[in-house]
């Protein structure tokens, strides 16, 4: 077994320590959600926490890990007799991203079950986790219905196991820790608020802490043992200050003043629920313990709202994460009390305060996250675009902004609500919210035989299917004699989440401020359904002589956003190319997600200036589409008292439909749009 990377040896990153070391002290705090950019240590901080965590004792044999002293009454594995115990170290479980639902909570033997009326359960991951750490690194990426059972078990410290009537509960308690790149995608915000903390990391600007970096690194990975002996001494230091915790947290005291500081800054905040003004109060009592203090104070109340508020006030994508520490400073002070005492939220000295680690420590700093832009939720990068398109004489605007032809980018208008726009037939991709699908969640709209493990099983098909053998079985009393071949799997409808892949014209011809305006506050309105529905988005750009993938296909629509309200116009009009562009992305795509199922979205004015035979090139590469049967929708930007209709000759080349923007802003999309397969068979 590899040794791991020391957690006192972690260059910087206080906040995230912090709140690791707030949960290994309580897990009723509620676990991590860690935020942030690729190599910033996320991954090697978690993995490193458990080998701080104090040995557990367990009873011999249990597959559940009961405490011997207090053994769980509903253990599977029991009843347990008093006795027979061992000592152990705390597990640490990771989550891959690409578990199934029995992976995670285990599964029950459906055949003995039915056949036998025998419990058979194998456990899962929650299982092996209890008492322990449950790490899922890229949780973003995790299908929703896993996250919600797994936050659901952290809830309520169970797992419940159901199939068909019969049904397995085990405790499952243990410290939740989740890791996330944001330019991959981000949670929904119901998910965001079931984790109890969440810190921002990045990488440090100063030269010298980068050099430490990578100093230690080259250290560790040249002889593991030796540079892990050489952090001996401060692991076991923090793994006893931990233990000393654990024993002072039932006598730390939470004081009025202290709840009324809570309670005020959550309504100071807008924050929904009462689930942070909870977090805020169990994270502040553990700060009091990490402390060796028995009583609550308004640093640690500052502190505790500065790891458990951020990610519970993004309400969209769109949203930038943080607190106003201003405003947090002003409420602490207006409702502080008396039995508060030193309201500096500095770090405190070697007494016990956050800021005694070795070398930075693994508790240094008071643990602000960070607000700027250096954050891991900054996606910004350099807009693309040639910047020295020609002009296409009067019909586009005269040269102006920072490139010959170009002009400066236009904010996009205040996006409004769509309807749905939704890929034909039925797919089978990633679960979704947008287009129908065959799913492992959903209404059962048939049955089968299982391809594998049986997961969802239809309980009328298979005893359906065993009925007619039950005399050649020799069944002779009340119970059903069930084969394997007997049993069927039910399928059930759903829906799934697609590519909804935008080709933007940003050409001289859409460079009317006001136009491109509407025509980003558009984009910017499908961009936040397609979060909601959880797709995957890219963001294809043609404008001067070419086009460009601004965006490649991602699960993070506010980097689409981010790119979008960047985008400079001008130049002409290369439709082709950018339809071409959007082709290679879509062949590229089918390669990695051959189940994921495309939206194209094309907004544009229909002109096709740039290239050889403009018009006519524009029409074949369109006829690409049609051919391979991808959905598509041609937002009509066109305006004037003239309208010349190229936008329409353009959604018949695609095989799609077209909607011009003002029907697009008046929410009356889905009526139009709703059946882009009855449009594809009229055109054909």
């Amino acid at each position: 077994m590899s040794t791991p990377f020391p957690f006192t040896a972690v260059v910087g990153q206080d906040d995230l320590r912090l709140a690791l070391l707030l949960n290994a002290v309580s897990p009723a705090v509620g676990g991590v959600l860690v935020r942030g950019e690729k190599g910033t240590a996320k991954s090697t901080a978690v993995r490193a926490l458990s080998a701080l965590m104090p040995a557990l004792d367990a009873v011999t044999g249990c597959r559940f890990s009961c405490d011997p002293a207090s053994p769980d009454p509903a253990c599977p594995d029991g009843p347990h007799e008093p006795g027979a115990s061992e000592t152990r170290p705390a597990r640490m479980v990771e989550l891959p991203v690409g578990a199934s639902e029995d992976r995670l909570v285990g599964a029950l033997d459906i055949e003995r079950a039915l056949a036998e009326g025998v419990k058979a359960f194998e456990p899962g991951l929650l299982a092996d986790a209890h008492r322990g750490i449950l790490y899922v690194d890229e949780v973003n990426l995790l299908h929703d219905h896993l996250v919600d059972l797994l936050l659901d078990a952290a809830a309520m410290g169970a797992s419940y196991v159901e199939r068909e009537g019969v049904s397995v509960r085990h405790a499952a308690r243990f410290l939740l820790v989740g890791t996330m790149n944001p330019e991959e995608g981000e949670l929904r915000p119901q998910l965001l608020d079931r984790f109890g903390l969440t810190v921002e990391v990045a990488a440090s600007r100063e030269p010298d802490q980068r050099v430490e970096v990578v100093r230690r690194r080259l250290a560790h990975d040249d002889d593991p043992e030796a540079f892990a002996a050489r952090w001996a001494d401060e692991e076991a230091a923090v793994r006893s200050r931990i233990a000393a915790a654990r024993a002072l947290l039932p006598s730390v005291r939470l004081g009025d003043a202290a709840l009324r500081q809570i309670a005020a800054t959550c309504a100071a905040f807008e924050v929904d629920g009462m689930r942070a003004d909870i977090v805020m109060a169990r994270t502040a009592t553990a700060l009091a313990a990490w402390a060796g203090r028995t009583d609550v104070l308004a640093q640690d109340v500052r502190q505790a709202a500065l790891l458990a508020l951020p990610h519970r006030r993004r309400r969209n994508p769109f949203d930038a994460p943080g607190l106003d520490e201003d405003k947090l400073d002003e409420t602490l002070e207006e409702f502080g009390g008396s039995d508060d005492e030193d309201p500096d939220p500095g770090p405190q000295g070697p007494e016990g305060g956050p800021g005694d680690g070795p070398e930075g420590g693994p508790d240094g700093g008071g643990g602000l996250p960070p607000q700027s832009g250096d954050a891991a939720g900054d996606a910004t990068v350099p807009p693309q675009g040639d910047g020295a398109g020609r002009g296409e004489g009067g019909a586009e605007p005269a040269p102006a902004g920072p490139g010959a032809g170009e002009q400066s980018p236009v904010r996009a208008a205040e996006p409004f609500r769509t309807k749905t726009l939704s890929v034909p037939g039925i797919g089978e991709g990633a679960a979704g919210r947008r287009s129908r699908a065959r799913t492992e969640h959903g209404r059962t709209t048939g049955a089968r035989r299982p391809r594998g493990a049986l997961t969802k099983l239809h309980l009328a098909a298979t005893v359906h299917a065993a009925a007619p053998h039950q005399r050649a079985r020799g069944r002779s009393g009340p119970g059903l004699v069930v084969r394997r071949d007997d049993l069927r799997q039910a399928v059930r409808e759903g829906r799934e989440g697609n590519l909804v892949l935008f080709v933007v014209d940003a050409s001289g011809s859409m460079a009317a401020r006001q136009r491109m305006g509407a025509v980003k506050g558009a984009v910017l309105s499908l961009l936040l359904d397609a979060y909601q529905r959880r797709d995957k988005v890219g963001l294809v750009t043609f404008r001067g002589s070419g086009a460009d993938v601004a965006l490649p296909p991602t699960s993070s629509v506010d980097a689409a956003a981010v790119r979008l309200e960047s985008l400079p116009t001008g130049g002409r009009t290369p439709l082709a190319a950018g339809l071409l562009r959007a082709h290679d992305v879509l062949r590229v795509e089918r390669l990695r997600d051959p189940a994921r199922r495309a939206l194209v979205v094309v907004v544009t004015d229909g002109r096709a200036t740039g290239g050889p035979e403009p018009v006519a090139t524009a029409g074949r590469a369109a006829r690409l589409f049609a051919a391979e049967g991808v959905a598509s929708v041609v937002v009509d930007c066109e305006s004037g008292p003239v309208r010349l209709g190229l936008a329409g000759e353009l959604a018949a080349e695609l095989g799609g439909t077209a909607v011009t923007l003002d029907e697009l802003r008046a929410d009356s999309i889905a009526g139009l749009v709703k059946d882009v397969q009855g449009t594809s068979r009229r055109a054909a």
